[in-house]
This record gives structure tokens, C-alpha cells and sequence, in this order.
């Protein structure tokens, strides 16, 4: 299919998906006899989730949970041509609850709609969702970014998310920080995650999930987590689990970096070699990165809000190789407050405004603690804005050498806002609104 043109002034996505279905194909596709709508399912396949490969202009991966036996199929079609449907392979990728499945679709057009389903071939067959994959160009788009969801998350973090999910109705990605849920293997409490987000999201946007401490059980990665969130695959393969929780995509213009700051689950003789390695790859891919922007995530922040803690060997380890690359922005949970600051060298004249990356630490749900910025100050960073007792949802807007960060409330109140604007030759300045 032909990715229909994207002009240089924002359009609603709504309005550019359906100027998308306006392609003609492009895309060869196998006919195959789709299944019919009303197939009996043993079990109609749950907790559908986009995950981004290195390239979703071009690939998509989903992962489900069902129990349809070995058998895994993704059942997928270009909108404008719904009957041209291709089946792509899938694997069982894991057991929690019941098996997980997994698909990758490859040889897609970039910015294009397509439909799809998944099940098992025969019997189990689940409803047609819709994704776009991103533009191959930098083209304007949204994303969220939620800290962490964690506690009484049907009661008390749902809230947040669904007013996010209304505010940015076209966000395109969703950035997760980490503690999604709080014990890393109940099945209820990530049937709760689930459900405050939704299947026409999770199964419509890609979800960029960095795994906090509470997605561990001591030392071992929650079962649930790889089948849900299985990563891009180009992370380092040295080291326990950093495989399956460290890597990078690109989205129109924008360099997304997933890091696992849960380093103290690592071989108690040396902690930092799991950091080293990870601070080895990300000076890599820093370096490699082909585009204008570039958003670092991970749990545990480098400057702490709460106060007596401090990640001291993750801010060696990652802080110089963050600000040698000039990163956007780095975004982090885990102090169940909210904060926003930078490096003190990189201060102007002008109190509004610094040059360097923008750290932020966020919480979406209702679990808070204390804040002080006693942690910031002694490292050489200022915390520009730091508030308690706040749930808050993020969002950002991407639109060529400008970027637009809001923080607001589950009631629609602004608590924080900045803008990011860069020339020719890369220079930015951040100024707070």
C-alpha cells in the first residue's frame, strides 16, 4: 500500500489515517480464505499488546494470551483492502495465566492502516483491531508517558490513564517507566493494567515499557513480563534479562532508548558490570542515532526525589554518557512524586529556560511519597519543579525542531509544561511555559 503524504502542518491523526485508506496498494500480499466472523472460540485470545520493533514504519509485533494449544496465527490486511489478508506465523512465547503468542508482520508500507486479528487458524479467532505504522519520514506526532501505575490501579490509577487516553486520543506510542503493576506475578493486578488501558489500546498503539523493581520477584523478571513486552530484540545480550528489557525504536524523528535500571538484582560481587554494559550499548546507539530527537527511559532516577535514596552507581555509570549525547529527555519513575529539572552547568541567564537533557520523575498512581531535592542539589542538578500527593499523566508532541511537554492531572489541571526548540545545527533550548 502507498503511504499517503503527510503535509508539513500537523494533521489529527483521525483525519490522516483516513486520508491513508485514499493509497493505492503496493503491498503484495498472499490471498488466503479469511475465517469467518462468527467461528466458535474455544477462548477469544486476551490481553492484545503492540509491542515496537527497531522498525515500526515497517513491522509490527503483537503478542496475546489464549489457550489455543501450539497453533498461533496473525491474521493480517491493509484497510483499503480488508479481503487481501496475509498470515503471519506466530510462537508460543510464554506461559502466565494461560500461553502467550507472539507474531511479528514484516514488509509492511509505511504510514498505512491495517486490520487484523489474531487466534489459532481454526477455531479461535479474536475481533479485527486496527494499528498505522509510523511514517518513514519525521513527521508530527504524540506520545504519553505515565510513571508509575502500580497501586489500586482499577480505583485509583485508572482514572489517570483514561483521562490521558481522552486528552490524546491520537497519541501515538505510550512511554511506561516502569512498576506497571506491584507484585510482579499476579495475573489480577495485570488484568487490572489491562483494563485501565483497554484493547482498543493496547492492541492499537505501541507501548514502550521499561520494567521497574515490582516487575521482579528477587532476582527473576515476572513471567508475564517478556510475553507481554518482548522488546525490539537489538538490546545487549550480556547479562540476565537485558535482552528482553533493553533496546531501541524509531518513530518518525525520535530515537526511543529503553534501559533496566534494576541493577540490584544483579550479581551482588558487582553490581555496576550489568550498568557498564548497558552504559556500553547506549554510547552506541547514542552515537548511531540518524535522528533529530531521542527519549531515554528507565525506572530508577538518577537525581531521587524521595528522600535518603540514591542511585549513586546508576548515575555514574549513565549520567556523563546522557549528557555527552545531549538526550532530550529522560524519563523515570519509581519516587512516587513528580520532579522535572536539569544539570546546573547547563543554567542560562534566563530562569526560564537551560540548555542539556530534561530529567523528569512521574507517578500515575495513587501510591505517594515524600519529595525533597536534597538528592539533586548534591549532585549538581536543580529540580525546577517538584510536587507531592500529584498523580499525573504526560504528554508530548513531537513537530519538527519543536517539542511540547505537558503534565496534568486526572482532571485536566496543568502542573507542569515546557518546550524544547532546536536549530540547524541540532542547539536547543528548553523553556519552561
Amino acid at each position: 500500500m502507498t503511504a499517503s503524504p503527510r503535509s508539513a502542518t500537523r494533521r489529527p491523526l483521525r483525519i490522516r489515517h483516513a486520508l491513508a485508506l485514499l493509497g493505492a496498494s503496493a503491498l503484495t500480499l498472499t490471498p488466503v480464505v479469511a475465517l469467518p466472523a462468527t467461528a466458535a472460540a474455544q477462548q477469544a485470545p486476551e490481553r492484545l499488546t503492540l509491542s515496537p520493533t527497531a522498525d515500526p514504519a515497517t513491522s509490527q509485533t503483537v503478542t496475546w494470551r489464549a489457550d489455543h494449544g501450539p497453533d498461533a496465527v496473525l491474521e493480517i490486511a491493509p484497510s483499503t483492502d480488508p479481503d487481501q489478508v496475509t498470515p503471519v506465523p506466530g510462537h508460543v512465547s510464554g506461559h502466565a495465566g494461560a500461553t502467550h503468542y507472539a507474531a511479528t508482520a514484516t514488509g509492511l508500507t509505511p504510514d498505512t492502516t491495517y486490520r487484523y486479528r489474531v487466534g489459532d487458524g481454526d477455531r479461535t479467532v479474536g475481533d479485527w483491531h486496527t494499528f498505522t505504522t509510523a511514517s518513514q519520514d519525521a513527521d508530527p506526532f504524540s506520545f504519553l508517558y505515565f510513571g508509575d501505575i502500580q497501586n489500586d490501579i482499577t480505583s485509583g490509577a485508572a482514572p489517570v490513564v483514561r483521562a490521558a487516553l481522552a486528552a490524546a486520543p491520537d497519541a501515538e506510542l505510550a512511554v511506561h517507566a516502569g512498576d506497571l503493576i506491584d507484585h510482579a506475578n499476579s495475573d489480577s493486578q495485570w488484568g487490572e493494567w489491562y483494563n485501565a488501558f483497554g484493547t482498543r489500546t493496547t492492541g492499537g498503539i505501541n507501548h514502550v515499557t521499561a520494567p521497574g523493581n515490582h516487575e521482579y520477584s528477587g532476582s527473576n523478571l515476572s513471567d508475564h513480563w517478556t510475553p507481554q513486552f518482548p522488546g525490539a530484540g537489538n538490546g545487549p545480550t550480556q547479562g540476565a534479562d537485558l535482552n528482553e528489557t533493553v533496546y531501541h525504536t524509531d518513530y518518525q524523528g525520535v530515537r526511543f532508548v529503553v534501559l533496566n535500571s534494576n541493577y540490584r538484582n544483579t550479581t551482588p560481587l558487582r553490581p555496576g558490570a550489568w550498568l557498564d554494559t548497558q552504559q556500553e550499548w547506549l554510547d552506541q546507539v547514542l552515537d548511531d542515532n540518524p535522528h533529530p530527537w531521542t527519549v531515554v527511559t528507565f525506572h530508577h532516577p538518577v537525581f531521587s526525589n524521595s528522600p535518603g535514596r540514591d542511585n549513586a552507581p546508576l548515575r555514574q555509570s549513565w549520567l556523563p554518557t546522557l549528557e555527552k549525547h545531549d538526550v532530550d529527555l529522560v524519563l523515570q519513575g519509581h519516587d512516587h512524586s513528580y520532579s522535572r529539572g536539569n544539570l546546573t552547568a547547563n543554567r542560562t541567564e534566563d530562569p526560564r529556560t537551560h540548555t542539556g537533557p530534561v530529567y523528569a520523575v512521574t507517578v500515575t498512581g495513587p501510591k505517594m511519597y515524600d519529595a525533597r531535592d536534597d538528592n539533586w542539589t548534591a549532585n549538581g542538578a536543580e529540580a525546577r519543579v517538584q510536587l507531592t500527593d500529584t498523580q499525573t499523566f504526560q504528554t508530548v508532541e513531537v513537530d519538527g525542531p519543536t517539542l511540547e511537554y505537558v503534565a496534568r492531572t486526572a482532571d485536566g489541571r496543568v502542573v507542569d509544561s515546557f518546550t524544547i526548540v532546536k536549530d540547524d545545527q541540532g542547539k536547543r533550548v528548553t523553556t519552561t511555559s
